[in-house]
């Protein structure tokens, strides 16, 4: 009876850890956003300006490929379950859905509401593909993301150990049990 803490502590506790998770899930998107942002923007003003979901798909890989490395290392580096190549596919693989809907509003935006020169001025055309899909789209994705990585590629919380052996969240348990 001494040894144990109430419940509300140790929901508290994964709260807590939840919040954190989220806020490294957020800061990671962030980074991944700026750099969708420079690359959409360096591709589409450039090389590719007659093909603007083409340039936001390649930045958005690239995104992604930065958003995984900073997701297994820093984001979910408690949270596993899966090891390696499996890991890397799952990973992958939500993100390719994401990918998918990211480009839905932008596709609707050009080629359904036809929000695009001639149709519109020069300046309309790129506010509508910023708020479809830099907002819009990369909302949508995001919170598909989520929802994705905690599902399916990092499912098991406290599953990393640390280098002291133990996970954080079983050490924070255990912390809290013990008061």
């Amino acid at each position: 009876m001494l040894g144990t803490a109430p419940e509300s502590f140790v929901d508290d506790g994964a709260r807590t850890g939840g919040r954190r998770e989220l806020l490294r899930f957020a800061t990671v998107g962030l980074a991944a956003f700026g750099l969708t942002l420079g690359v959409n923007y360096g591709l589409k003003l450039s090389v590719l300006p007659g093909k603007p979901v083409t340039a936001l798909a390649i930045a958005t890989v690239v995104a992604t490929v930065f958003a995984y490395l900073l997701s297994r290392r820093w984001a979910f580096h408690t949270r596993g379950g899966r090891r390696g190549f499996p890991e890397a596919v799952l990973f992958f693989t939500v993100n390719v859905i994401a990918v998918t809907i990211n480009l839905c509003p932008p596709l609707i935006s050009r080629y359904v509401l036809r929000l695009e020169v001639p149709e519109v001025s020069f300046l309309v055309q790129e506010i509508a593909d910023f708020v479809s899909g830099m907002l819009l789209g990369t909302a949508a994705g995001s919170a598909f993301r989520w929802w994705g990585y905690r599902r399916w590629v990092f499912p098991v919380a406290g599953a990393r150990q640390t280098s002291a052996g133990r996970s954080r969240s079983a050490r924070n348990a255990s912390s809290i049990r013990s008061r």
